[in-house]
């Protein structure tokens, strides 16, 4: 992985990205530039992680997870492998393949669709830390089936505008809402 493939990544989405986001830009530029390995789950601080938001071909449902050690829904992700992902986009590729089973995924969008920056709870031996989120568009067909890992309790196709009944997490919602601002936009 490239921290300044990264680091030009986080500058272009920074020139297009919302009011709310720009803090999360800042602060996971300052922590690209100033960490040795920030890809690393052994940077104690936290890590740079990769996300899926995958929509299905129709446009109208997210796929989420229900994740087992946070007990709640979520997009499906998590940790770079240094060995196997090229790039942060790779790996948020290959989270999504490993997490849901689905046979075909294709990216929507080449760049960042959206990124935060959350606190992951102490589990076990591990401390409290933050994972650096960087998110990408991705689409499924959601007539395949979907395969549930040990990491979730359940996978499920939630309607855009129904996400809010399975989630109050700002994150989970603003990614609904750019999803669908973004299909508007392509359909123009």
């Amino acid at each position: 992985m490239n921290k300044v493939q990264l680091i030009q990544a986080l500058d272009s989405y920074a020139r297009r990205c919302d009011d709310e986001e720009e803090e999360f830009v800042s602060a996971m530029h300052t922590f690209v530039t100033t960490k040795n390995d920030p890809f690393s789950r052994q940077t104690a601080a936290g890590h740079i992680t990769a996300s899926a938001w995958i929509l299905d071909t129709n446009r109208t449902h997210a796929l989420l997870c229900h994740h087992r050690k946070l007990d709640m829904w979520v997009q499906l992700g998590g940790h770079l492998e240094p060995s196997l992902d090229d790039s942060v986009h790779a790996g948020a590729l290959r989270e999504a393949y490993e997490e849901s089973g689905l046979g075909a995924i294709k990216a929507l969008l080449p760049d960042i669709f959206d990124i935060d920056i959350h606190a992951i709870p102490a589990h076990g031996d591990k401390a409290e830390h933050l994972h650096y989120d960087v998110r990408y568009l991705f689409a499924a067909r959601s007539a395949n089936a979907v395969q549930l890992t040990p990491e979730s309790k359940e996978l499920a196709w939630v309607r855009l505008d129904e996400i809010h009944k399975v989630s109050t997490e700002n994150s989970l919602l603003r990614m609904a809402k750019k999803a669908t601002q973004f299909l508007r936009k392509s359909t123009h």
